[in-house]
């Protein structure tokens, strides 16, 4: 099969908990396709609970990319992703099948299907030691930095906001800003299905935390605490700090529960947010699982991929 990068890739996207998994696994039972993770936490090894991971019988059955390729300790940005995401589609291309990104995290789908921009280099000991001092700070004060420092990025999560504060305090220059003044093409072009349920995402939410803690949440942290640095960057993922605090016996597991099952509906109306923004126009279609059509919506987007 031939590649180019003007070939359209089919995207499913959407805030987190909204069913993109399933509507893709259901895909891949109908058309021979492999899954590119579009997620920023589902990158790191050993990180599975917390993160809605795919299961072992999930990644048997379906071919992915993208998911267990970083060790906690490891940084992936979004032009890292980018770049290695293009190298997966262009591989499973080769293979015959056709290629489908599936995830959440906006910035890693901007980096693929927006225009780049040159990351400016950073000194690695000065940012060691910025790391160290961030980690300890809560998603509201760093959003307050973000909010002094680049306004523009204030809005986003712990791991964008650390971004941002890193850039504007190792060279000076606001990350907002660079992104327009160093653009560069894209790397694909995308068209995309964004999974969203509506209203019913706030109980979905609560009810796959309380899933997550049946399923061993508490004792993957423990066990990832024993091994892991506090500082590296995997345990920025939502929930994963509240469950060490929890360990540390901070918080009563109730408290700690009611605590993620809000970080993650905060989460979940950024990432809204940004596909109603900048999800737009003819090549976006929006579907529910709680529609009794999504799978004839969902095929007829697929087919009209080809």
């Amino acid at each position: 099969m031939d590649d180019n990068n003007n070939s359209i890739v089919p995207v499913i996207c959407g805030p987190t908990g909204a069913g993109k998994t399933r509507v893709a696994h259901w895909l891949a039972e109908q058309f021979p396709l492999s899954i590119v993770s579009a997620d920023s936490r589902q990158v790191y090894r050993e990180f599975d609970v917390g993160t809605a991971k795919p299961t072992p019988e999930e990644l048997a059955h379906v071919p992915y990319l993208g998911v267990n390729v970083l060790e906690p300790t490891q940084r992936g940005s979004a032009a890292w992703w980018a770049e290695n995401a293009d190298r997966w589609i262009s591989e499973i291309k080769g293979t015959g099948r056709r290629p489908l990104v599936v995830g959440g995290t906006g910035l890693y789908l901007r980096a693929l299907f927006a225009p780049l921009f040159d990351e400016p280099a950073l000194d690695p000991d000065r940012r060691s030691k910025l790391e160290r001092e961030l980690s300890a700070f809560t998603v509201n004060e760093l959003r307050r930095w973000a909010s002094a420092l680049d306004p523009e990025r204030a809005h986003l999560g712990r791991t964008q906001l650390l971004r941002a504060i890193e850039i504007a305090l190792l060279t000076g220059q606001r990350l907002s800003v660079l992104h327009t003044q160093r653009a560069r093409a894209p790397l694909r072009r995308g068209r995309y299905l964004v999974v969203d349920p509506g209203a019913s995402l706030r109980t979905d939410i609560a009810t796959r935390t309380r899933a997550m803690f049946d399923a061993g949440w508490r004792s993957e942290v423990r066990e990832l605490m024993a091994r892991v640095p506090a500082d590296a960057p995997a345990w920025n993922g939502t929930g994963y700090r509240t469950i060490r605090a929890l360990e540390e016996g901070m918080l009563t597991e109730k408290d700690a529960e009611a605590q993620i099952v809000t970080e993650t509906r905060q989460y979940a109306k950024r990432q809204r947010t940004w596909f109603r923004n900048q999800l737009l126009g003819d090549d976006v279609t929006r579907v529910s699982l709680a529609d009794n059509e999504w799978m004839r919506i969902a095929a007829n987007w697929w087919a009209g991929n080809a």
